[in-house]
């Protein structure tokens, strides 16, 4: 594998480094559909109304929670007590984290017209110039309401002022068939914050009263469910799809971002930028193919006492020229002396190494092995090779 090719591995394997790293962040810094528990009579944090169930329930009210969906409250009405009658009319106090637009859908303005009730505590409506903290005169006092929104009433008879001021409404009933819906522009109006101002737990705890009607607390909106209803809940989950489940979670944009990087990581790898680099064929060494060739037909011919007379006639003459005699072949013994002087080596290690000829006859494979093995221990030995 060459350096482009390497280099080119180690960008993709980068790359999918950081592909992962973006998909981890992806998912986790993600905002998931966690229901918020603001407004919730299970918290006890400012936000919440913890406090003000309690004091409803200290109160001998009628007043328990909710925790099943809204279809399920407009198809069988629950009953308060005991024993009560099924399809007695209710009131659903609703108290929603954000602001949702006052209107209603089918089924709710439905089951309102049969005569039931419903307040929802924080509808939208346009900020005017008033004072965030303002407060408004009740039949319980002063109620403290912290907002700028106010909704302008239209002239109907069926709509009637709750609480507001000259910039508008902060609480209004709507009459629709036999029942009613009362809106508020804030979603704080008993919270836990207000515990100290008595006159909002009054005021709200007559806005749900005063229909004489059982009180349900809707607790489904902040993620609560009841046990009874877990069946119910786990077969509408199966039947939803696999791509509505992930569109509902951080899980879709994450494998999307994945398909796309893988996309363009395959095109990237398999059509890179720039312009195409020509294939170099490489030089060919012709004294390394000439001695290939050579050797090769040699090999076929079984020739081996011409290669062997030929290295052994070449490493004499390195011999020689180690030991200072020149370039022209001497004779063994003369060569041999000069040896045993400058080296201190016995002379028949040198002479083991001149005396392989083959006479006519191939070599053994073994007996060559024992050869190279003498010329590589007397080219260890030479003085200056």
């Amino acid at each position: 594998m060459n350096p482009a090719q390497n280099l080119s591995r180690r960008q993709m394997w980068f790359g999918l480094l950081v592909i992962g790293a973006i998909t981890l962040l992806t998912l986790l810094a993600a905002p998931t559909q966690n229901v918020s528990r603001s407004g919730s009579t299970y918290n006890r944090a400012p936000d919440g109304y913890g406090a003000w169930y309690s004091f409803m329930s200290e109160r001998g009210s009628p007043i328990q929670r909710w925790q099943q969906p809204f279809d399920q409250l407009a198809q069988k009405q629950p009953s308060s007590q005991p024993g009560s009658d099924s399809q007695s009319k209710i009131t659903l106090l609703q108290i929603n984290s954000g602001l949702r637009e006052a209107s209603l859908g089918n089924s709710q303005k439905a089951w309102v017209e049969a005569g039931n009730t419903l307040v929802v505590l924080g509808a939208h409506a346009p900020v005017t110039d008033a004072t965030f903290r303002t407060l408004q005169t009740s039949d319980f006092g002063n109620v403290r309401v912290d907002t700028r929104r106010r909704h302008r009433l239209p002239k109907e008879e069926t709509t009637t002022l709750k609480l507001g001021d000259r910039f508008g409404a902060v609480v209004w009933q709507e009459s629709l068939g036999q029942g009613r819906v009362i809106w508020a522009t804030t979603p704080h109006l008993a919270a836990n914050a207000y515990q100290d101002h008595r006159a909002n737990y009054e005021f709200l705890a007559q806005l749900v009263t005063k229909p004489k009607q059982p009180i349900w607390v809707d607790e489904y909106l902040h993620g609560y469910r009841d046990p009874s209803n877990a069946t119910a809940t786990t077969s509408e989950k199966r039947s939803r799809s696999l791509l509505a489940y992930l569109a509902n979670t951080a899980l879709l944009p994450g494998f999307l971002q994945v398909g796309v990087f893988l996309l363009l990581g395959i095109w990237a790898h398999n059509r890179r930028f720039g312009q195409p680099m020509p294939v170099t064929t490489p030089a060919v060494d012709n004294s390394k193919a000439y001695i290939e060739a050579l050797a090769g037909v040699l090999h076929k011919a079984e020739s081996s006492e011409f290669v062997i007379d030929t290295i052994r006639k070449e490493e004499q003459l390195q011999v020689q020229r180690a030991l200072g005699l020149g370039n022209q072949l001497l004779d063994s013994e003369t060569l041999l002396i000069a040896w045993t002087q400058q080296t201190g080596r016995p002379a028949a290690e040198l002479a083991d190494m001149l005396q392989l000829r083959s006479r006519g006859q191939r070599v053994s494979d073994r007996d060559l092995l024992i050869w190279l093995e003498k010329i590589q221990t007397v080219r260890h030995h030479l003085p200056r090779y």
